[in-house]
């Protein structure tokens, strides 16, 4: 199963970019901070946020860093 995971902070404008974008193609992703998460953020080699993962059985299919609404809408496509 594919599922979208998007590494955020609270105070980071392009993050709240990213969830706003999202969610206006009500769109469902689930949204972990790296700094309080730091196994997850080394298992999927987060270097920066907002980075933004297509996901299918733990395997990156689709990597976006910033916000970058072309890459996201792959993002959303690849998801359906």
């Amino acid at each position: 199963m594919k599922k979208i995971i998007k590494f955020e902070k609270a105070d980071c404008n392009p993050c709240v970019m990213v969830s706003k974008y999202l969610d206006s193609k009500s769109t469902a992703f689930e949204a972990i901070n790296p700094f309080n998460n730091p196994e997850v953020a080394v298992k999927y080699k987060i270097r920066s946020v907002p980075t933004t993962l297509l996901i299918e059985n733990d395997e990156v299919l689709i990597r976006s860093i910033g916000y970058q609404p072309e890459e996201l809408n792959q993002i959303i496509e690849a998801l359906q």
